[in-house]
């Protein structure tokens, strides 16, 4: 049965997907009227053209050209898009490993004291609703460092969800298992990997999904601002080069690499949940 229902969606996914790009070609072919006109009229009358979002033809062509060669560095301004990408995994990846660090201990600690939940939450519910732009322009004044102030946005906006979920799990253990350690007298220490870890990590998993899903968004806006190098930068250099076609691949290739970095992190929480 689950198989038969994977196989529907699968084959409606296929024809939705294909009744898209077939009106999407078909909506943006240019008029024969058009596809007679010489190179140079064109030029003479570009700006006499209507203007046309690039059909999917354009795309999936460019699309093979890229791929083919994705790490290609012919200077500051043509760089292939493996290492534009490659830039940014790595400005996400850091500024989110940089939040974990913090954001998981700490969160066990709000989680685990209701004292330090009362003490610092007041903190989190002004700072948490800041968008993590606005802190671009301190973190340059201060960093002086571009990719660094990048990072540190990252760090920002990833710290959030991950702290908020952590001290949610870690607060909701069953007070059952927490008897239980009293009962087997374990140390504190002992008890917060063995017995709180265990149960709250669904939870925290969640945070952590729920941080690299914005840190990506984040991140293609903080590159647009700062330039340099970046899927941002791709996006927004092609945008002024008036590339439509390389604007809207760079926009599938930052939607493909976000799914992939949700789908590590989904399965990596399904190897923690369990079932009572």
């Amino acid at each position: 049965m689950l198989k038969s229902l994977n196989l529907r969606a699968a084959l409606l996914s296929v024809v939705l997907l294909a009744t898209f790009l077939g009106i999407w070609e078909l909506a943006n072919q240019p008029p024969k009227a058009e596809k007679a006109l010489t190179e140079y009229e064109l030029l003479m009358g570009g700006a006499d053209q209507e203007a046309r979002v690039p059909p999917p033809s354009a795309v999936i062509s460019l699309a093979v050209e890229e791929l083919s060669n994705p790490f290609y560095d012919k200077g500051p301004n043509d760089k292939g898009i493996g290492i534009q990408l490659g830039y940014s995994i790595y400005r996400v990846l850091a500024g989110f490993l940089m939040a974990a660090l913090i954001a998981i201990p700490v969160g066990f600690l709000i989680g685990m004291s209701p004292m330090m939940h009362k003490a610092l939450n007041p903190y989190i519910q002004v700072l948490r609703p800041i968008s993590p732009l606005a802190w671009m322009p301190l973190a340059l004044f201060i960093i002086k460092d571009s990719e660094a102030s990048s990072i540190f946005v990252i760090f920002i906006c990833s710290i959030w969800p991950m702290l908020i979920n952590t001290a949610f799990g870690v607060a909701n253990v069953r007070q059952d298992w927490l008897n239980v350690a009293r009962t087997h007298e374990l140390s504190p220490l002992r008890t917060a990997f063995t017995v709180i870890l265990p149960a709250a990590a669904p939870t925290i998993l969640t945070g952590m999904r729920i941080s690299i899903g914005i840190a990506w968004l984040v991140i293609v806006a903080a590159e647009m601002l700062v330039g340099g190098t970046g899927i941002g930068y791709y996006v927004w250099n092609e945008w002024n080069n008036l590339d439509l076609t390389s604007v809207i691949f760079s926009i599938l290739m930052i939607g493909i690499v976000g799914m992939m970095l949700d789908l590590a992190l989904s399965t990596a929480t399904r190897f923690v949940e369990y079932e009572e």
